[in-house]
């Protein structure tokens, strides 16, 4: 037994609420080490004879990657307290695993302790964004509205974008598309941020409370927000509270008056600069007209939690996307929840965190991060042919032990965002990668936002942000309508498929790297859903779950019944290259 790769720690990912009756526990173990895995568990109070009474429960290894097998429970304690050990075994011998390490028996260890189930811990992201299909906005390149009021545009739509160009898109060409959003199948709107700044990207916030008059009045913002309501679209809003922009009024009294001011220490100045040096202070990243906030300053924190609820108080929106997020301090994000929460309860907060973000999604701070990882390892994969299927497996299945079942399954998953380059351009133009892309965010755990314009082929990258955002394209003849018509099928299969969406259970079947074959599996209750995807050139060939024996299995992608390409020497589903199949069984 490889006592050293098995690990367990109570209260992350790895014990954790799933609701107000339900634990979830897993263990992780050495792929291929262990045999048996049983739940040693009981009350802490309930005692005879001198010994605490005890239960044993068998937990099934649930999933595998490269390195680990990882071993998993649901368990709904009587008195809502729990304690427990573990009883590992392999072919040779049998421990017990508890906080004191491995023993041999019960009484010589310490038992793991979840002291009290209490409802209000459990983690509650809003029950609507598992059901939600989103789509990314960069309000200035997606439409103009309203040509007539521009007073900067300096480039014609359409044309290639530079670092300061600005095309006109506002409130008013949002609100002319709602009907393309709606034919799509979207049901969430994430907007790049709208307030005053200087810049065409607009995370150089000037006024908090204050819309961009570029993008149109705060009349015409309600009627957008009141328009997506009505269709059943939320609306999502992008906060920098991280930093603000360098013409932000109270960093401008400071570069004015410097410690005189009464701003002085809403920034991280490391000096205020005289006649012959210019001021010096934090800013995101190395970028100085992005000045950092001091965000544990009392009137700093007090400006920023009125700001996030005055966009909810006033026009209603439905969630707030947190720039930068895991820059600012943990104390700010959960008086941040608080408060949100205090005016609309299931307002929606995402941060923008590339890596591992347990620590900020514990319950009291955010609902959802950005899946970055997510998308890099499809892109990895289908894109640039950098890893095997097995691998791609491998790196998914991690990524979904990382966070509680709970959090994996309203996780903000994406392909591209404004701050990289476009996935057609990242597939090398081919449309047949793109697909299989696109087939592996919808049908995996997780919210799937589009990126504006990746459904109807946009391309864009180089060494500048401004080539990631170029127009949209409204010319019917120069969108690709096959892709548009592709992923419109998927958004329907999403949506009337509760193994897609009702939980983050996902299990890979089988993967062949000489093939570039995939399939895995989805559930929920008695329904199963099966994604087969063959990434290579050559024919494929899959068979069913011997679960499915004998049982209708409807092809989701045509609605019909599914029957096996039977031949002399075939009996099970043949895929040629770059073809994938979705297949259902217990379809209503």
């Amino acid at each position: 037994m490889i006592k050293e790769a098995i690990f367990h720690r109570p209260k992350n990912n790895f014990a954790y609420a799933y609701d107000a009756n339900t634990l979830h526990i897993r263990l992780q173990a050495k792929k291929d080490d262990l045999t048996r895995v049983e739940l040693i568990h009981g009350d802490p109070y309930r005692w005879a004879e001198g010994r605490m009474l005890s239960d044993k429960l068998p937990m099934v290894k649930s999933a595998s990657d490269e390195l680990y097998d990882y071993w998993f429970i649901a368990i709904e304690p009587e008195n809502k307290r729990f304690v427990y050990q573990f009883e590992v075994s392999d072919d040779r011998e049998t421990w017990v695993f508890g906080e004191m390490g491995f023993t041999a028996d019960v009484e010589q260890n310490r038992f793991f302790r979840f002291p009290y189930l209490n409802a209000v811990d459990v983690f509650d992201a809003p029950a609507w964004v598992k059901d939600t299909v989103w789509y990314q906005i960069f309000p200035e390149r997606f439409a103009n509205g309203n040509p007539a009021r521009k007073t900067n545009t300096n480039a014609v739509w359409g044309d290639v974008p530079g670092p300061d160009s600005f095309f006109g898109g506002d409130f008013e060409g949002i609100l002319e598309h709602l009907d393309y959003l709606s034919d799509l199948g979207i049901t969430g709107i994430y907007m790049t941020p709208i307030f005053e700044a200087s810049t065409n990207h607009k995370y150089d916030t000037i006024d908090y409370m204050k819309l961009d008059p570029q993008f149109g009045d705060e009349e015409t913002f309600r009627k957008l927000v009141k328009a997506c309501h009505d269709r059943g679209i939320r609306v999502m809003l992008d906060a920098v509270f991280n930093h603000a922009g360098y013409g932000f009024g109270p960093f401008q009294d400071v570069l004015k008056h410097g410690a005189a001011s009464r701003y002085a220490d809403w920034f991280h100045m490391l000096s205020y600069g005289n006649g012959e040096e210019a001021p010096r202070y934090e800013t995101f990243a190395f970028t100085p007209y992005m000045p950092k906030l001091n965000t544990s300053h009392p009137e700093v924190k007090e400006y920023l939690l009125g700001v996030a609820k005055h966009w909810i108080e006033e026009f209603d929106i439905d969630g707030w996307r947190l720039d930068v997020a895991n820059e600012v301090d943990h104390h700010f994000w959960r008086e941040f929840r608080n408060a949100v929460r205090s005016v609309k309860n299931d307002v929606y907060m995402v941060a923008e965190i590339w890596n591992d973000a347990m620590p900020w999604l514990q319950g009291d701070q955010f609902d959802s991060v950005m899946n970055y990882p997510f998308g890099e390892a499809v892109i990895d994969f289908i894109a640039k042919d950098k890893i095997e299927a097995t691998r791609f497996a491998s790196l998914v299945t991690s990524h979904l032990q990382l966070y509680p079942e709970n959090v994996s399954r309203v996780l903000f998953n994406l392909l591209g965002s404004h701050d990289t380059p476009r996935i057609l351009t990242v597939c090398g133009d081919d449309l047949n990668k793109l697909k299989l892309a696109f087939l592996l965010l919808y049908t995996y755990p997780g919210s799937p936002c589009i990126y504006y314009g990746d459904e109807i082929g946009l391309t864009g990258d180089g060494d500048d942000f401004a080539y990631y955002r170029a127009c949209m394209e409204w010319e019917p003849d120069k969108q690709n309508q096959e892709l548009l018509a592709f992923v419109k099928r998927l958004i329907v299969i999403r949506k009337a498929s509760p193994a897609l969406t009702d939980n983050a259970r996902m299990e890979f079947l089988k993967t062949d790297d000489a093939k570039g074959l995939v399939i895995y599996r989805r559930s929920s209750g008695d329904e199963e859903i099966l994604v087969a995807l063959n990434k290579g050139d050559q024919p494929a060939e899959f068979e069913l779950p011997a679960s499915w024996s004998g049982k209708t299995v409807v092809d989701l992608w045509t609605g019909q019944q599914a029957e096996p390409d039977k031949g002399p020497q075939s009996t099970g589903f043949k895929l040629s290259g770059q073809q994938f199949r979705i297949l259902g069984l217990g379809i209503k």
